[in-house]
């Protein structure tokens, strides 16, 4: 068949459009298959591809666009008559040589799968164990940076700035400082009543600790605000804070990385994320569960009255499957039966008289919030 080639060149009946790969400027050329396939332009010096280089490109019905290995990869050669599009598929015996093959797609495949589940390892298990080892290794000066950061934010929220009645502001001192030093915290550890209605209290990086005015009014003792100081005070004493600041950076990257930027993948990123952080969470706050109910017994006070407050808070939760599963938080009803259970005598002096709790209950004033 070679022999019959090589006696009878073709040549395309009319003008072949050809881009050089170098310049977008569109050349109208002639094409004549002889022992190879050559490309002239008119006043041009010929161009000649072989056939064993020369492969198929993507291209829409009715054109046959082709690429070789030897020329410049944007290179293209687009023959729309019919006629010599099948002498050039006849010659070229290579043609679909770099198409893949359902191996190369089963293989494709393979190794897709493959990196997912490794991503989802990492998710699960690597990012975890980082967040564990890097978040104490983290500079003091930038913990408090970011901590001011949050403050910043969370006194934009809740009331821009903390609760200051003396007397309420020294009784709140000595519960913290008493608290403080049962945990073992350095005195860069600071506290404060924010003034809102919301009964609530958080921790931030840097040795931050806020009450909300809501949670001090709904307290009935000083044990009830006591517990839940120590909670926050493992936080921080876990660096619950940076590791998650360090977990969720690194599962919102890795999570993005296995969906990809496509339409609609926001929402199953987030929904992804906060399935693989609830756990994480729940183990954090099991963990502060944990440290309160420690500091509690090392002051002579139960843990018990802390659990309390959050149930009168809360209420009954009732919580089964996905719900349960998804929750940030342990149950305040498993709480509440844990914190029973470590219930003991009081063993050791009050935390506050009661002339200063009433001075601590009246820290924000008598305004209304």
């Amino acid at each position: 068949m070679s022999d019959v080639f090589a006696q009878a060149p073709a040549q395309s009946a009319r003008p072949t459009v050809f881009f050089d790969g170098v310049s977008s400027r569109k050349r109208q050329v002639t094409v004549t298959l002889g022992d190879a396939l050559e490309i002239c332009e008119e006043g041009g010096t010929p161009l000649r591809w072989a056939y064993a280089e020369i492969r198929r490109a993507d291209s829409p019905p009715g054109i046959l666009r082709l690429a070789a290995t030897s020329a410049p990869p944007l290179a293209r050669l687009e023959i729309r008559d019919a006629m010599l599009a099948a002498d050039v598929t006849a010659r070229c015996m290579h043609l679909d040589e770099h198409r893949t093959t359902r191996r190369g797609v089963a293989k494709i495949v393979g190794w897709s799968v493959a990196a997912a589940v490794s991503i989802v390892c990492v998710v699960l298990f690597g990012v975890p164990l980082a967040a564990d080892r890097l978040a104490p290794l983290v500079p003091k000066p930038v913990e408090r940076r970011i901590g001011d950061a949050a403050e910043v934010q969370m006194k934009t929220i809740f009331g821009r700035s903390v609760c200051e009645d003396a007397a309420g502001k020294a009784a709140f001192t000595k519960l913290v400082n008493r608290l403080r030093d049962a945990a073992g915290l350095d005195d860069a550890m600071t506290a404060g009543v924010l003034p809102t209605s919301l009964p609530n209290a958080f921790a931030l990086p840097g040795g931050k600790v806020f009450v909300l005015k809501g949670l001090l009014d709904k307290a009935e003792n000083p044990d009830e605000l006591a517990g839940i100081l120590a909670h926050e005070l493992g936080h921080l004493k876990h660096y619950d804070n940076m590791r998650g600041l360090i977990y969720n950076g690194g599962t919102s990257f890795l999570i993005g990385l296995l969906f990809g930027d496509v339409t609609g993948s926001s929402a199953v990123i987030f929904a992804s994320r906060s399935l693989v952080e609830a756990s994480y969470s729940r183990e954090a706050e099991t963990g502060a569960d944990t440290f309160a109910i420690e500091i509690m017994h090392k002051l002579g006070r139960s843990p018990k009255p802390a659990a309390e407050l959050m149930f009168r808070i809360t209420g009954k939760e009732r919580g089964s499957g996905l719900t349960t599963i998804l929750a940030s938080h342990p149950l305040t009803e498993d709480r509440l039966a844990r914190m029973t259970k470590e219930d003991r005598p009081a063993s050791g002096p009050p935390l506050l008289t009661d002339r200063e709790w009433q001075a601590l209950k009246g820290i924000c004033g008598s305004g209304k919030v």
